[in-house]
């Protein structure tokens, strides 16, 4: 148990909400390429060189034992082309790391895994609004093989510079080769849906109070208000920015089962236990997208029913003038005929009796009307 928290130390970062799960890398110069951000050789847990090519790092390695940390950030086909040929890596997941937008997935070509995956980020806004961006995606690819790892990352976020620190501070646990490290990022990637699944809930529970409460804060019969106008685009904002993250989360269930339960030459034994955590949490948040979008189709469901019965107030209110208003309409059109033989229409008292009847009448159906509250 106490490896297991150590482990779960050393690889998730903090949860709070006021700082994004990543923050973008810049290119360094530690190599000739511009794509590499950190080229390193590891051996028996502990960083070994600095300042070195692919090449040279693979050399180290088959020389001396070890294993090679490769990232980059956004290569292109000719960045990428050296490395894939020092490395062995497959062209077809080549061509998948340098044009991205892939879904997620665990793809194993000969002796290299090739994993997929995609990060969240939660866009933070004071107000939301119907076009207001709500979570930002990524990607993170690792090519994970016996003595080398190589991880491509694309999009503004996704950094994996505090985790690399994080497991040069735990020797033992990155001792255990590049499986170690690609728990660490895979972990690192589920624990930022879940901050990210919190932010969600925030803005979705914000939208209900609002769509709930417009029904009984407004004037009018019984209390009863409009609902907001722009709520239904919030609400549809949100459900195709929770499309997006689903679309990051969903996929990825599949790979993580592959990883903690069928035995693979590629990971450690005693690694692979560990991602059997990773996919809990990830069919935690799963479970809880899924329920997002349940809600705000009910919310939706909700807000357009507000919608219609406000509609339908405002009709039955329309109506009820118009019943009122019909009745002097009426009688004016009676006594606007020309015939010579009208009932009282040379009487004195004829036009206040013919008034006061009208008036009598407006009144009479107004009370009607107000008592059914339709008024």
């Amino acid at each position: 148990m106490s490896m297991i928290r150590d482990l779960r130390a050393a690889v998730r970062p903090s949860r709070r909400r006021d700082h994004a799960p990543y923050a973008y890398e810049k290119s360094a110069p530690a190599c000739a390429n511009s794509a590499i951000v950190d080229c390193g050789v590891y051996r028996e847990g502990r960083r070994v060189s600095d300042h070195v090519t692919p090449a040279e790092a693979m050399a180290s390695v088959r020389s001396e034992g070890g294993f090679a940390w490769i990232g980059l950030h956004e290569p292109t086909e000719a960045e990428f082309a050296g490395i894939a040929q020092e490395f062995g890596l497959h062209p077809l997941a080549v061509e998948d790391a340098v044009h991205a937008h892939q879904r997620p997935k665990l793809e194993r070509y000969d002796e290299t895994l090739f994993t997929v995956f995609k990060t969240v980020h939660y866009v933070e806004h004071t107000e939301l609004t119907a076009t207001s961006e709500v979570v930002e995606t990524g990607e993170v690819m690792c090519f994970t093989g016996r003595d080398f790892i190589v991880t491509v990352r694309h999009g503004g976020q996704g950094s994996l510079r505090a985790l690399r620190h994080r497991l040069q501070d735990d020797p033992e646990l990155l001792a255990k080769g590049p499986s170690a490290v690609l728990h660490a990022i895979a972990d690192q990637v589920v624990d930022g849906y879940m901050a990210v699944a919190g932010a969600v809930q925030d803005d979705i529970d914000e939208v209900e109070i609002d769509v709930f409460s417009s029904g009984t804060n407004g004037k009018g019969n019984g209390g009863k208000g409009s609902p907001k106008g722009g709520d239904a685009g919030r609400i549809y904002q949100l459900k195709r920015e929770v499309l997006e993250f689903k679309r990051a989360v969903s996929p990825l269930l599949r790979p993580m089962q592959l990883l903690s339960e069928r035995p693979m030459r590629l990971v450690d034994s005693n690694i692979q236990k560990y991602f059997r955590d990773v996919a809990d949490h990830l069919a935690r948040v799963n479970e809880q997208v899924l329920s997002f979008d349940d809600l705000l189709n009910s919310i939706l469901q909700a807000n357009l029913a507000q919608a219609a019965v406000a509609q339908n107030e405002d009709m039955r209110k329309i109506t009820a003038w118009a019943a009122i208003f019909a009745v002097p309409t009426m009688i004016a059109g009676i006594y606007g005929m020309n015939f010579d033989y009208m009932p009282e229409l040379h009487w004195k008292f004829g036009y206040p009796a013919m008034m006061l009847v009208t008036v009598a009448i407006c009144f009479g159906i107004h009370r009607g009307f107000k008592r059914n509250g339709w008024l």
